[in-house]
């Protein structure tokens, strides 16, 4: 786990190792255990800032050669271990590394190494032979990769940020990335972002980048949502004890490190699961922590009583942190600054405070993310399971979208407003793709594949990875997202949603902990906002950068003001709070 940098130039031009030490510097929280840089074939300079969470020593430092190849690595590979075994007939190893691995792994099966490898990765990889680049990222983007085209040159990094530090980069806002923001509460899939000279690589995506400056891409995974023929005549039963197998397995896997593991509790179901199931792999002592915060507008601030009842009946080493209304909003800041990109979500704050008091005990922690998208848990994906395939996208729009395309034209300034409505294009594109049987189906393809990227996922990485953190994620292992994605999307969206996973909790939790109607990640100073909150917001939009920059329509910015907890999102965020963040983070990181 790190941070990664690099940079290519064309056409006989030599990389240069200062943009990527400017890179590796933005970057020095995601890798506080050492960097190191590698610039020997001319053409690439790779930059390398260690978490040091497997082969703790000095020879798991990156970048990393091998018979003339180089890599730079942001990750962890959870099977390297059998990967090594399988290797070491052909190979002579000399670290216990799983850097290492995916180099011989590339030696062995060239670009078909990246089936081999089961775990969350962004990696680029120099091939002399080939005079070629890799850049990867993994099956559901759970590790970020950002990159700029420059003339006669390509740089990439772990962050955005990083990439603006690096300089010559276009900071300008992209028009297209903007109407995604305002249309689906801030998510901006790749492989646009906010800014117009940064784009990101796709989940599941090798980029090769040849000398001549051409590139392609190639999307190496992608699962049916179909019914397959070996699950036929599957009961519900035969059904439940598979992903139970299957989440068995991804738990497991995930306690794979040099260091102590540990598990974020909400007390939700998801990550109960995660505490139940280590706990049927024998883990004692598990450290375990929960965040709270005040109650704000009638709306309850902390879920407390069901993470002490796991933690009670799991006999976790179990950290409560309580955060007041004052001690919160001094938080927001720190939080934008160490956003990739400007992300509204009220809980985005909450994993940052978090994570800051997880790094005084652990370096890795599993987390339950992911289980919402791929089991069918959210309030909007309830209506898709009654409508026909045809309908997928006016069911998914309705339920989901923020703004209409109409909308729009009432909120931003006409110079920011697309002619065209490209966030209906892209849903469209992905929804009326083939390989979905279902309406719902095809929702869950277009939330695990596309959106949840670029939200929770995203978010995650980016809170904990501020303070060292490396956070796994077993719901998106991507065994269990496969067989997951053939399950009868009726299973999954019953008892309200989650069914199947429901069903799997009443064998291993306390009842108080599924039936119960189903709570999000609380943070109700964001969503019915009050001082020090409103002035936060006013100071934001009213900003002589925003008042410079011109996104929005005064008149509606101010009816908002007038009114700041009345217009809410179908998520149930609010929509001020929306508007107010993307300034916010525009001026704190100084672009746009």
């Amino acid at each position: 786990m790190c941070g990664i940098a690099g940079e290519a130039a064309f056409n006989g031009g030599t990389a240069s190792r200062e943009p990527v030490l400017k890179m590796m510097g933005a970057m020095t929280s995601r890798g506080p255990d050492g960097r190191g840089t590698w610039d020997g074939a001319g053409w690439v300079a790779l930059g390398h800032q260690r978490l040091s969470i497997i082969d703790l020593s000095s020879t798991g430092a990156q970048p990393m050669l091998d018979e003339g190849l180089a890599v730079t690595f942001n990750g962890c590979i959870y099977n390297y271990k059998e990967l090594r075994r399988e290797l070491e007939p052909e190979f002579t190893f000399r670290t216990t590394s799983d850097t290492e691995v995916i180099l011989k792994a590339y030696r062995k099966w060239g670009d078909g190494f990246v089936h081999h490898l089961v775990g969350m990765f962004a990696i680029a990889l120099y091939d002399p032979q080939r005079q070629e680049m890799l850049l990867v990222r993994d099956r559901l983007g759970i590790k970020p990769l950002y990159v700029a085209t420059l003339p006669g040159k390509l740089r990439f990094a772990s962050t955005l940020p990083a990439l603006v530090a690096s300089g010559g980069v276009d900071t300008g806002i992209d028009e297209a990335a903007l109407h995604h923001y305002l249309s689906w509460h801030s998510i901006v899939p790749a492989p646009r972002t906010i800014l117009r000279g940064i784009q990101k690589l796709p989940a599941a995506t090798i980029r090769t980048v040849r000398a001549d400056g051409t590139w392609h891409d190639s999307e190496y995974w992608r699962p049916d949502y179909t019914r397959r023929a070996q699950h036929s005549g599957w009961s519900p039963r035969e059904w439940q004890d598979a992903i139970r197998d299957a989440l068995r397995t991804a738990v497991r896997r995930r306690m794979v490190a040099d260091v102590p593991v540990g598990v974020l509790l909400s007390g939700g179901l998801d990550s109960s699961l995660l505490v139940a199931l280590l706990a049927e792999e024998g883990q004692r002592g598990l450290s375990t922590f929960s965040i709270g915060f005040d109650g704000v507008g009638g709306d309850a601030g902390n879920e407390f009583a069901y993470s002490d009842l796991v933690a009670r009946e799991f006999g976790t080493r179990h950290e409560r942190l309580h955060i007041s209304t004052s001690e919160f909003a001094p938080s927001i800041d720190a939080a934008v600054g160490a956003m990739s990109e400007p992300m509204a979500s009220h809980d985005v704050t909450a994993f940052h405070v978090l994570s800051k008091t997880v790094a005084e005990h652990l370096k890795v922690v599993q987390c339950g993310q992911g289980a919402d998208e791929v089991f069918a848990g959210y309030r909007y994906h309830q209506p898709l399971a009654g409508v026909g395939r045809q309908d997928a996208l006016s069911a998914f729009s309705k339920s989901f979208a923020d703004h209409t395309h109409e909308d729009l034209v009432g909120i931003l300034e006409p110079e920011w407003f697309c002619g065209s409505d490209v966030s209906s294009q892209v849903l469209a594109a992905n929804l009326d793709a083939p390989g979905a049987d279902t309406a719902l189906d095809a929702v869950l393809r277009l939330d695990t594949h596309l959106l949840m990227v670029d939200d929770p996922v995203k978010r995650l990485d980016n809170m904990s990875m501020a303070w060292g953190i490396e956070a796994r994620v077993p719901f998106l292992d991507h065994e269990l997202v496969e067989l997951a994605a053939s399950c009868p999307p009726g299973l999954k969206a019953s008892q309200g949603g989650k069914g199947i996973l429901k069903d799997l909790g009443r064998q291993l939790l306390p009842s108080a902990i599924i039936d119960r109607p189903k709570g999000y990640f609380p943070v109700p100073a964001l969503r019915h906002l009050e001082e020090p909150f409103t002035s936060m917001v006013r100071d934001a939009l009213h900003a002589p950068e925003a008042k410079q920059r011109g996104l929005f329509r005064p008149a509606y910015i101010d009816k908002l003001l007038a009114d700041p907890n009345t217009r809410r999102t179908p998520v149930n965020s609010n929509v001020l709070w929306q508007f107010a963040l993307l300034e916010m983070w525009l001026q704190r990181h100084r672009v746009g």
